[in-house]
């Protein structure tokens, strides 16, 4: 099959592919998704509803050339692009999907044509999450990842109390955040924008409120600058505020509703660093004092080195998510669609 054909092959394709497979064959479901990294998340997604009559697999969006992303996937499966483009939903359809990250366009609702496309196809399916990256930072998993690098099972931090904080603090400027957006004013405050005010420089393990405190009065002067440029705004403001409270959101949760990297790199991969560093001492200190004799201490340090994992791959590993509300609800979706 040449690679323009293979362009062009939609749902109906693997419908009639899997018509003429013996009633013994398992069908197959093509999910597409953005980029490598989802192919795992989405694996975990998808693999729970697999059995004897069914299988998933899991696949970026071109056939032709290394086109990655989100406008990829939904605009080539969708809407279509170039020559003998399909009509909307032609493409997607019982056996083919589009797993996508939600980004703002869940809580827009339709407000914007991506938006729309997300939330309205019935072959599209999201993270609820703005993106997987969040969810692999869901903060009731966050130990067990520094269990997994350091093999120290002591609770030097509290996680989820200070993502709590973290969210409280920052929740008001995402509200504006998702206004500018709602109203085409994203120009004016960018998630570039956002994404500076909201890291939460100078983080200490053993006292991290300063550096929520510091948090606390840029979020606030922001925000006194965004009502002063809006004075006519707050209506408006206050209704997306209730909008997104009513989908999920809340001042709590917040973390888990901005930009996915800024989260990642800017946020929990720092903190992680500098918690896995006390617990790595730790076990090292509790080396250096029970061994016996140099040796012993010299082979059980080796031992103990030799056993660490890389913070950054194994947050990206991370599949504590699967206990997350926004997990389970995709979930849901996918058990929906398969038995509507």
């Amino acid at each position: 099959m040449s690679s323009r054909l293979k362009d062009n092959i939609g749902s109906k394709y693997f419908e009639a592919a899997n018509a003429m497979k013996s009633k013994q064959a398992r069908r197959r479901i093509v999910a597409y998704v953005e980029s490598y990294d989802d192919i795992f998340f989405w694996r975990t997604v998808l693999s729970r509803f697999e059995d004897e009559t069914r299988y998933f697999e899991v696949m970026l969006p071109s056939h032709r050339k290394l086109e990655r992303g989100k406008k990829s996937v939904l605009m080539n499966f969708i809407e279509g692009s170039g020559e003998g483009q399909a009509n909307s939903g032609e493409r997607l359809g019982t056996d083919m999907i589009a797993c996508v990250d939600a980004d703002y366009d869940y809580l827009l609702q339709g407000a914007t044509p991506q938006s729309k496309r997300v939330v309205s196809s019935p072959y599209v399916f999201h993270t609820y999450a703005y993106a997987i990256e969040n969810l692999q930072c869901y903060a009731p998993s966050l130990h067990d990842v520094c269990v997994a690098v350091t093999l120290n099972d002591h609770r030097v931090f509290d996680f989820e109390d200070y993502m709590r904080q973290y969210s409280e603090a920052i929740f008001p400027l995402f509200v504006w955040s998702l206004w500018a957006y709602k109203t085409g004013r994203h120009n004016r405050f960018s998630l570039s924008d956002m994404s500076r005010i909201i890291d939460p420089s100078g983080f200490s393990v053993y006292d991290p409120q300063p550096s929520l405190n510091h948090l606390r009065h840029k979020v606030g002067v922001r925000v006194r600058q965004l009502q002063q440029e809006f004075p006519d705004a707050k209506e408006e403001y206050l209704a997306v505020k209730e909008q997104v409270k009513q989908l999920g959101v809340t001042p709590q949760t917040t973390y888990l509703y901005i930009q996915g990297h800024s989260l990642f790199d800017v946020v929990v991969l720092p903190m992680l660093n500098k918690v896995c560093n006390r617990l790595r001492q730790e076990r090292q200190d509790e080396i250096n004092r029970t061994a016996r004799h140099y040796m012993q201490r010299k082979n059980e340090m080796s031992c103990y080195e030799h056993s660490l994992q890389d913070i950054r791959q194994t947050l990206k590993k991370n599949v504590g998510y699967a206990r997350s509300p926004q997990f389970m609800r995709t979930q849901q979706d996918i058990e929906k669609y398969l038995n509507p």
